[in-house]
């Protein structure tokens, strides 16, 4: 799928779904919270979530007074409904409509998240690419946080297809550059009442020698 297909596949997921009609809306991103909380960063770390688009996770890193706050979505009316949810407070939060895949990283960031959208690139050559912003943009001794469908979650998530993956996996993705500290089992409830199986693996970027 080419950087305008997914464009227009994702604006129009937003344009015609409400916050709770899609499947993976969380009213409390508890686990991803506990994750970037427990790396024990400072609260002026840069930070970003990878394909946050209308999540709450940047609700919540604002309540816990976190103050350098990205988030990258490639649909624009994602993150519109982000800045329109959060009113005055959306101008502390910097946004980047933009394909991971094709983007230009301009900052190093502390702690890398992404909760369920690395698992929608099928294609190696997507995935190297993901992996090489990755590698631009987190600092060394950085922390990574991924967050995807476990190899019995489903095979489809919006009509798209999706890679399950558990931790050895999805560390052999990642190769030798990040050490994965801690993998976490997650049955993530729908909207619609349904139990999906997620996993969630926190690496940390490797000193460069």
């Amino acid at each position: 799928m080419s950087d305008r297909e997914r464009r227009a596949h994702w604006e129009g997921i937003y344009q015609t779904k409400g916050e709770r009609e899609v499947s993976w809306f969380q009213e409390t991103p508890r686990l991803s919270l506990e994750f970037i909380q427990s790396a024990g960063v400072r609260l002026d770390a840069p930070i970003i979530d990878i394909g946050g688009g209308a999540s709450r996770l940047v609700d919540a890193l604002l309540d816990a007074e976190f103050e350098n706050i990205t988030v990258l979505d490639i649909s624009e009316k994602a993150l519109a409904k982000s800045k329109s949810r959060l009113g005055p407070q959306g101008a502390r939060v910097g946004w980047v409509v933009s394909d991971v895949t094709s983007w230009n990283p301009m900052e190093k960031y502390v702690v890398w998240h992404d909760r369920a959208a690395f698992h929608f690139l099928i294609d190696p050559n997507d995935r190297a690419a993901y992996l090489e912003r990755l590698l631009c943009a987190v600092r060394p001794g950085g922390h990574v946080i991924i967050g995807t469908f476990a190899l019995d979650g489903p095979e489809k998530c919006s009509g798209l297809p999706v890679a399950r993956y558990d931790a050895a996996s999805l560390g052999a993705v990642f190769g030798h550059s990040f050490d994965l500290l801690e993998n976490r089992a997650d049955g993530h409830q729908t909207p619609m009442g349904a139990i999906q199986c997620f996993q969630f693996s926190y690496f940390r970027r490797l000193n460069e020698s």
